[in-house]
């Protein structure tokens, strides 16, 4: 059985828009599409199942991803950090053989490196990440041993300390898509 995608897209985007008016997954790229619904789509061609995990107070982008067809589930303390959006994610999706956890921020990432992450922990990997000439990027795949501590998860670290402390199968991929989300207006201008 395939993993579950799980997109977190509960960040508040601070350093795109210290403001908080502008939601950076609300943005359209020049390709013309939202940075969100992107990043899902990446998730949907390699994963037979996802779910995209939202802050409460996300109205117009828990649309967007319903309108685009995409399952969403909010997550009522978002705020305290990433730990707790992953967290709620993995408690939403409990029966899953495992979860390719993704950022909503990263929209390059080709489906490709997910279809790797998916095959490498299906075929026993317990943690897998995706490297690049040599560099770690995202998204990281987690086979069900980890479900526990993935459940423990809290505040803004989400999963490094569980990668750190446990073996890591390395997927090399050709995709720089691994290493650059979305911080800033200026990165929505580069295209992957």
């Amino acid at each position: 059985m395939h993993c579950t995608g799980l997109l977190l897209a509960a960040g508040r985007g601070r350093r795109f828009d210290p403001s908080g008016l502008q939601d950076k997954l609300l943005q359209i790229m020049p390709q013309g599409e939202h940075v969100a619904v992107r990043s899902a789509q990446r998730l949907a061609l390699a994963l037979t199942s996802m779910l995209v995990v939202v802050h409460p107070d996300a109205l117009r982008l828990m649309t967007l991803l319903h309108q685009s067809g995409f399952a969403t589930s909010c997550c009522a303390d978002a705020a305290a950090g990433m730990g707790h959006t992953l967290a709620h994610g993995v408690r939403s999706s409990a029966a899953a053989p495992g979860w390719i956890v993704a950022l909503a921020d990263m929209p390059h990432v080709k489906s490709s490196t997910i279809v790797a992450l998916d095959l490498a922990i299906r075929n026993g990997a317990d943690i897998a990440v995706p490297v690049h000439q040599g560099r770690r990027g995202n998204p990281v795949g987690f086979s069900r041993l980890h479900q526990q501590a993935l459940l423990g998860m809290h505040g803004d670290r989400g999963a490094r300390e569980v990668v750190r402390a446990n073996p890591v199968v390395e997927v090399e991929v050709d995709d720089p898509g691994i290493f650059f989300d979305i911080d800033t207006p200026d990165d929505l201008q580069k295209s992957g």
